[in-house]
C-alpha cells in the first residue's frame, strides 16, 4: 500500500484562511437596511421636518409590500388623465426621486430659498404627502379657479414674489419643486403652467414628473397631511384630477 505524505505547511496555510473566512461570514451581522435609496445611502434623518417632529426617509424594508391600491389603475381616461411630456416648457428642470431627497435635505436644514409643493387636491392628499412638502391645490394657482387676492398673498407671503406698483418682481422669488400624481396627472403642471404665465422665472420652477406613484412605487416613506393642508374654499366640484 503507497504512503501518502504528510500535508504540507501551504496546505494547512490554505486551510486555516479558509476557515477563518468562514467563522467570519458566520459572524456577519445581517444587514437591518437591505432595501436601500442607494447602495450607500440606507435612510435620511429629518429632524423636526414633519410639523416639528423628526422623519426618517427610507424604503419599506418588507419584501411583501406592494403598491396603494388607488396608485394601481393602468388605464385612466385621458382627458383629463392624459400622459405628461418629460419636458414641461424650456428651462423648467424636470427631476426624479434623488434630486427630491436632495431638496428634502435643504429644507430639513432650514433652507428658506426653495420650497416642495404638493398641487393636489384634498382628495388625493389623503393618502400621504413626501415629508417637506407644503399643501397649495393647483386650483389655487389657477386664474379661473382663485381671486386676485389669493394668488397675490401666495406670491408675496409664500414664494417671496414682491409687487412693485402693478409689476412682480422675481429676484428673491423661492426656487419651487412641484409635484403631484404622476406621469398622467395634470395638477401639478398647470400650477406650473400658471406661474409662467404670471412671468415666474423657468429656472426658478422644478418638476417631479413622476409623483407620487413612483415615491409610492419605490416605497419611499410619506406623511400625512396637517390640518392646514386644506384646499380653498370655493373649489370647483369636478374630479380631483381635472385640469383646464
Amino acid at each position: 500500500m503507497p504512503v501518502r505524505p504528510p500535508p504540507s505547511i501551504v496546505h494547512w496555510w490554505v486551510t486555516g484562511v479558509l476557515l477563518l473566512l468562514s467563522s467570519l461570514a458566520g459572524a456577519a451581522e445581517p444587514d437591518p437596511y437591505p432595501v436601500k435609496i442607494t447602495a450607500t445611502l440606507p435612510y435620511v434623518d429629518l429632524p423636526k421636518l414633519d410639523n416639528g417632529k423628526d422623519v426618517r426617509l427610507q424604503r419599506d424594508q418588507n419584501p411583501d409590500s406592494v403598491l396603494d391600491f388607488d396608485f394601481s389603475f393602468i388605464a385612466r381616461k385621458c382627458p383629463p388623465f392624459c400622459i405628461q411630456p418629460m419636458v414641461l416648457s424650456p428651462g423648467v428642470e424636470t427631476i426624479a426621486e434623488l434630486e427630491v431627497i436632495e431638496v428634502i435635505k435643504r429644507i430639513a436644514q432650514q433652507d428658506q430659498s426653495l420650497l416642495l409643493i404638493d398641487s393636489r387636491t384634498d382628495e388625493w392628499l389623503r393618502k400621504g404627502m413626501i415629508p417637506g412638502a407644503i399643501s397649495i391645490p393647483w386650483t389655487r394657482l389657477h386664474h379661473k379657479h382663485t381671486d386676485r387676492a389669493t394668488l397675490m398673498e401666495i406670491l408675496e407671503m409664500q414664494f417671496g414674489v414682491a409687487k412693485e406698483d402693478d409689476l412682480l418682481n422675481f429676484q428673491n422669488a423661492k426656487t419651487l419643486v412641484f409635484y403631484c400624481n404622476g406621469n398622467w396627472c395634470g395638477q401639478s403642471p398647470t400650477s406650473i403652467r400658471s406661474l409662467l404665465l404670471l412671468g415666474y422665472p423657468p429656472h426658478k420652477l422644478k418638476w417631479y414628473r413622476d409623483g407620487m406613484q413612483a415615491w409610492m412605487m419605490l416605497g419611499l416613506t410619506t406623511v400625512k397631511p396637517h390640518q392646514d393642508a386644506q384646499p380653498a374654499s370655493g373649489e370647483p366640484k369636478k374630479p380631483a384630477e381635472e385640469t383646464p
